[in-house]
């Protein structure tokens, strides 16, 4: 078969139910002691331009677990950090491993090392989605919501990567999403078309709103992420001034409904997005939401390297 890839949601888009599927049940025989190793003898390549605790962790240890290995490799410490080409990297680890991840800044060079690579590649994040993310944020909503039908997933804040992957795997899981960003951090303006064109067949709402109450009204899910990525740090004080008004505080959240849940991908300023309060509250699910990263990811390698 055709090698497959992970670079968006898109990639996923037909299987994404069946991979949510897979990683419930990966998550439970782990917990029940299930130990198979079906990656034995299997290893994977992780690129790392940007730092990170949870997909280093996540993809490390899903590795080990399903009985392959996992390769650290800092942009500094290879040759892609001295002038090497993209392609000529991407050709020169498919003859290594079997699977790469990169996380990057540049979007093209993810979509670059995965057309030139002859293994499936995985996108770790980038400036424009962080599609593992997003299978293990719905990951969590189906474990506390039991479905998506029907539910309303309210984004405040940047319309940065998270929101871009979170609006198309919406759309795809028939999931109601409303998008709440000042109107100069708005989404991926082709993202939120194509997440349109999506829920218009699933039977679900996308919508896109600078008003924070308005977004959360109703909501079964609030997620929010930092207001300063890497690589944003230059426009720290700008961003910090305009997202004020997107706090996530008791005071918005009491618009929602009373069992929502709080999500927030991961690694927070707190009282800066979230308040200590709703972070730390009895409606967050942020720690569940981080261990998902594991299972969601193991669920993505297996059908990768399954669907080769």
């Amino acid at each position: 078969m055709t090698k497959r890839d992970c670079v968006s949601v898109l990639d996923i888009e037909a299987e994404l139910k069946k991979i949510l599927d897979d990683a419930i049940n990966l998550k439970a025989g782990w917990a029940r002691g299930e130990r198979e190793k079906p990656l034995a003898g299997k290893s994977m390549a992780m690129i790392f331009e940007k730092p990170s605790t949870r997909t280093r962790v996540s993809f490390e240890v899903g590795m080990a677990q399903l009985g392959g290995y996992a390769l650290n490799l800092a942009r500094a410490d290879i040759q892609l950090g001295r002038g090497e080409t993209i392609t000529d990297t991407a050709r020169v680890l498919s003859r290594y491993v079997d699977i790469i991840m990169y996380r990057a800044f540049d979007h093209n060079m993810v979509s670059d090392l995965a057309k030139n690579a002859t293994i499936p590649v995985i996108n770790g994040l980038d400036n424009l989605e962080h599609p593992c993310q997003t299978l293990a944020d719905l990951m969590t909503i189906l474990e506390h919501k039991k479905g998506f039908e029907g539910k309303k997933l309210a984004y405040i804040g940047d319309g940065n990567n998270v929101c871009n992957s979170l609006l198309l795997g919406a759309a795809v899981v028939g999931m109601d999403m409303s998008a709440i960003c000042p109107e100069e951090y708005k989404p991926d303006e082709k993202i939120y078309k194509k997440a349109l064109e999506i829920a218009s067949t699933n039977n679900c709402k996308i919508d896109l709103t600078s008003v924070p109450e308005k977004g959360v009204e109703n909501a079964d899910i609030i997620y929010t992420d930092t207001w300063i990525s890497m690589g944003d740090d230059a426009d720290a004080e700008a961003r910090n001034k305009a997202f004020q008004p997107y706090q996530v505080n008791t005071e918005l959240v009491s618009a929602a409904k009373d069992d929502y849940i709080f999500m927030h991908c991961l690694p927070a300023h707190r009282n800066s997005e979230v308040t200590d309060e709703v972070m730390d509250g009895e409606n967050s699910v942020i720690f569940d939401q981080a261990e998902n990263r594991l299972h969601a990811q193991k669920a993505l390698i297996l059908f990768l390297l399954e669907a080769k």
